[in-house]
């Protein structure tokens, strides 16, 4: 079984370190920075056996070289980005094999919101970087809109009952973006409801579920018929396929 320490970053980064339950080995992932992992570590008496890496941008990798300085960790990252410090690069669909006290991670290939971001996926508990975020998604720096929407259809194909921890406190700006897109939506406005007061108590939103993504995540539900609706009111003009409907979204989304 895996435990999930949640290290907040920067303004708004969260840093995942996964702990085997019953022994002190752990593994980070997206380490912007060095200084908050090796204070959790510190505090709880862990080891760190590996780095996960998502994609490349500087608040997801910044802290590999620190964490390396000591001892010389295998660190994963995704094949076609060049990232300083891999050297376990991943394609996608590959198993990991990081020790024998965690079980086997699944590499899934993630491109979009860069062109080679990949997630990591274990016991129902899937990292996800910058790909899908809690009532949204990532920007497109470097992807398309074609790749994140095949992406996203990936992600939403597991189960329901994953849990889904994406590396940012985006939720609540999301929220109010889906709300505009799908007002009438009441599961939705009931999630906006109780982000907004868990906000307000300084408390994290995330890790968030699969069903309440597939649930109020208008990025997850392009085929919805008042989503695209809303959509192409935005846009102005018919839109023949989700395809259509999730590169306007995103660009309103952008605007927004």
């Amino acid at each position: 079984m895996l435990k999930v320490h949640r290290i907040p970053a920067f303004d708004d980064n969260y840093i995942w370190l996964i702990q085997a339950q019953g022994t002190n080995k752990a593994i980070v992932v997206d380490p912007g920075d060095a200084t908050p992992v090796l204070n959790t570590l510190k505090s709880h008496d862990l080891e760190l056996i590996a780095i996960f890496i998502t994609h490349h941008h500087a608040d997801h990798t910044a802290g590999i070289a620190e964490l390396t300085k000591a001892a010389a960790l295998p660190v994963y990252g995704p094949l076609n980005e060049t990232i300083k410090g891999v050297t376990h690069p991943q394609s996608g669909r590959e198993p990991i094999a990081v020790d024998p006290d965690f079980p086997i991670f699944t590499v899934l290939n993630t491109p979009g919101h860069t062109p080679g971001h990949i997630s990591y996926l274990a016991e129902g508990k899937l990292f996800c970087g910058d790909t899908l975020f809690a009532a949204g998604c990532g920007r497109l720096l470097g992807g398309t809109a074609e790749q994140l929407h095949a992406s996203l259809n990936l992600l939403a194909s597991l189960p329901p009952t994953t849990t889904i921890y994406c590396a940012h406190e985006y939720t609540l700006a999301n929220l109010r973006f889906a709300k505009t897109v799908e007002p009438e939506n009441k599961q939705l406005q009931q999630r906006f409801e109780q982000t907004v007061t868990m906000r307000q108590k300084k408390q994290a939103t995330v890790p968030s579920l699969m069903q309440d993504e597939l649930a109020t995540n208008p990025f997850l539900r392009c085929d919805v018929d008042r989503i695209k609706k809303a959509t192409e009111k935005f846009s102005g003009h018919p839109l023949p396929d989700s395809q259509a409907v999730f590169s306007s979204l995103r660009a309103w989304k952008d605007e927004f």
